[in-house]
């Protein structure tokens, strides 16, 4: 590149917001973010370029990766000690890894990705300048976990993140402009339709009913993953009543800016370490400081019991910080914490920081089916989603495509496209599409995320196909597949497991650029490859869908088929004839142990 010295001079756009834009000067869009796929008609007559993303090297990436999971071990320990010192309290390292820890290691991995696009385009454009919302400091700060989720996928949020950026650590001139408050409404609380409401009601009606007798000692099973009924079932092999337990939220508390004037550790004022370390304290949930004796004296008068043999969740160790504070206080006591598997691309994966933080707060940690040597703490059981589940496919069908969505800016390191790398994404599954005969493509049926994260993935679809059957989630997934023929995946995550380990034909394809698999996985995915199962590009997946659709009971149902699909469930989406049983063993041992 030549040197930015010599180079034309453009404002820098950071976000979507366009009242940040200089529409009349040359513009430098920090990513693909910043062009809203129905608003082409405006960014499109600009004079702009764009700077490439920096994890589009996807070696960048995985040191990167390495690196912040060291650094978050850090920060972690220098919060732990801070946030004792604030409360007044001593509670230990994993104490704190349960509570903030999810938080923790998505802030440092989103401030860094947010820092390095800022430098590149410093380092190799020359930026007239930039325009930033003026937007008060508590404004932006989440109230807890679930808020936090919710924003970092805002463009508001973003803004106010790469402005405070560039104010304190660049010398980018800037121009500050009003913000409209509207942008930064959280969507955490949005109004429930009335069916659903009504649904929500039921269930509190009956979870109130189950807790009507508890037991002080009884194991603990909150949102396990089991469905419902299987729940009922395995707490009375457990000898005990059944209950179902609702998630509490998290009450709304004022920031408070003057009880945010700490520091955490020492770094050089020119790297990222003392950046993340600055920003911290300013962006930490408000649950955890101003509201953590609110949050606690939640936890302490909650109606579960008092002292569990074994707490048992899948999937509220992340964004429940009632459940987390609870569970943590337990831990701290001695109560055996486990977690099962809740998705896919577990046990698959170089890049997984969820995965290695469910590991170190848990005592015990449930997979669906693999195991690993080197860490003993993994107990292969099965796919804990799909017991008793029983799904039948068409011969006759269609073809159902499932999509992949994910926001536009980054949110957290994986083995997916990362933030605009969804767009190469979109144009493999045209490449699908354009590859399948006429009259197939008239059976195929694509199902769209319910989310959108402004990417208008339905306009794109029909732009690029307007008599293209599209499904935007408000079909029931079991209904659509009792009428298909073939199932389409494309993405390395929870969707194949469940119509393999349900027997029903499917093709998977995607780009291992970004799908990235761990050694350990690769020969599975080979065998895959071998009988027509897996596919490295679309073009190869639709000839294999075309050659099988005819009569594609006779490909599935055949014996090297089937042999490679039961070995590939076994390692990652197991299914026993008594699946119960092996789970109550582990969990009565556990408990045993808990209680002697």
């Amino acid at each position: 590149m030549k040197s930015k010295f010599k180079m034309k001079e453009r404002f820098l756009t950071t976000t979507a917001i366009e009242n940040t834009w200089y529409k009349d000067r040359p513009l430098l869009f920090l990513g693909e973010w910043c062009k809203i796929y129905d608003r082409h008609y405006v960014w499109e007559g600009i004079d702009s370029i764009t700077v490439p993303y920096h994890w589009d090297d996807r070696r960048k990436l995985y040191i990167d990766y390495l690196y912040l999971q060291q650094l978050y071990e850090e920060l972690l320990s220098e919060l732990a000690d801070k946030l004792n010192e604030i409360h007044s309290t001593d509670y230990s390292l994993r104490y704190w890894r349960i509570l903030v820890g999810p938080w923790l290691f998505y802030f440092i991995g989103i401030l860094f990705d947010r820092w390095e696009m800022i430098k590149k385009a410093n380092s190799d454009f020359s930026i007239a300048g930039v325009k930033i919302l003026e937007i008060e400091p508590a404004q932006v700060v989440p109230n807890d976990m679930a808020e936090f989720n919710d924003l970092i996928t805002k463009d508001a949020w973003n803004e106010v993140i790469y402005g405070e950026l560039i104010r304190d650590w660049t010398n980018i001139s800037i121009e500050k402009v009003q913000s409209d408050q509207s942008f930064l409404q959280s969507n955490v609380l949005l109004k429930l339709n009335p069916t659903k409401w009504l649904k929500h009601k039921l269930f509190d009606i009956v979870s109130a009913f189950t807790q009507i007798s508890i037991r002080e000692d009884e194991a603990f099973l909150y949102a396990s993953y089991l469905p419902i009924y299987q729940n009922v079932i395995l707490q009375l092999q457990l000898k005990q009543l059944p209950k179902i337990w609702k998630k509490l939220l998290v009450p709304q508390v004022a920031v408070r800016l003057d009880q945010r004037q700490w520091k955490i550790g020492k770094s050089k004022l020119v790297d990222f370490p003392a950046i993340i370390r600055a920003m911290i304290p300013r962006h930490i949930p408000i649950i955890y400081l101003e509201g953590y004796n609110l949050l606690n004296k939640i936890s302490n008068s909650l109606n579960w019991p008092k002292k569990p043999s074994l707490i048992f969740t899948s999937n509220s160790f992340f964004s429940d910080d009632v459940f987390k504070v609870w569970s943590a206080e337990k831990a701290e006591k001695g109560v055996p914490f486990i977690i099962g598997q809740h998705g896919g691309s577990y046990g698959m994966s170089p890049i997984a920081p969820l995965e290695e933080h469910e590991y170190a707060i848990s005592d015990i940690w449930l997979s669906w089916g693999w195991s690993d040597k080197n860490r003993p703490q993994i107990k292969p059981v099965f796919n804990l989603k799909l017991v008793g589940a029983k799904q039948s496919w068409d011969p006759d069908g269609k073809a159902l495509m499932v999509e992949m969505l994910i926001p536009r800016y980054s949110y957290r390191l994986l083995n997916f496209p990362i933030a605009d790398q969804w767009l190469n994404y979109f144009a493999d599954q045209c490449r699908f599409v354009n590859a399948l005969p006429i009259e197939i493509r008239r059976k195929l049926i694509v199902r769209l995320s319910n989310q959108d994260y402004g990417w208008k993935q339905k306009k794109r679809w029909y732009d690029n196909y307007p008599n293209i059957n599209l499904d935007i989630g408000e079909i029931p997934i079991a209904k659509l597949l009792k009428k298909t023929r073939i199932y389409i995946s494309t993405y390395n995550a929870t969707t194949f497991l469940e119509s393999m380990s349900m027997n029903i034909p499917t093709i998977m394809f995607w780009n291992q650029y970004y799908f990235e698999i761990r050694d350990s996985a690769i020969p599975y995915f080979e065998q895959l490859k071998i009988i027509g199962i897996f596919h490295e590009t679309p073009e190869s997946a639709a000839r294999q869908m075309t050659k099988v659709w005819d009569d594609v009971g006779k490909w599935w149902n055949s014996k090297p088929v089937q042999d490679v699909r039961e070995e590939f469930c076994y390692q990652y989406s197991r299914m026993p004839e008594k699946p119960l049983n092996k789970l109550r063993t582990i969990l009565q041992n556990i408990a045993k142990v808990s209680i002697d």
